[in-house]
């Protein structure tokens, strides 16, 4: 196995994200890919996604694009507020 061959560890941002209500469910696979379900609509949108720092660019698979910034430990997707699937602050209702 060469180094380039070495597995990573995945981005600690990886993972299901979630509003609140559990409405909006998305989660950022270790490929650089994301799948976004609303609801009982699975896959609503899907995409890629790229991280700098705590800054997330989208590219959703029809072409739009949408940005996103971690604070906290909280994802500000666009209009959305999405905390990490479990976080004690989304079953709280909490406000960022």
């Amino acid at each position: 196995m060469t180094s380039n061959d070495t597995p990573r560890d995945p981005h600690p941002y990886v993972g299901m994200w979630v509003t609140a209500d559990g409405f909006i469910r998305q989660e950022l696979l270790p490929n650089g890919r994301y799948d976004e379900a609303r609801g009982n609509r699975q896959s609503a949108y899907t995409g890629s996604y790229t991280v700098t720092g705590n800054h997330l660019d989208y590219v959703d698979d029809t072409g739009f694009t949408a940005t996103g910034d971690v604070r906290d430990g909280i994802l500000f997707h666009e209009h959305l507020v999405l905390y990490r699937e479990g976080d004690e602050r989304a079953r709280r209702g909490a406000r960022p």
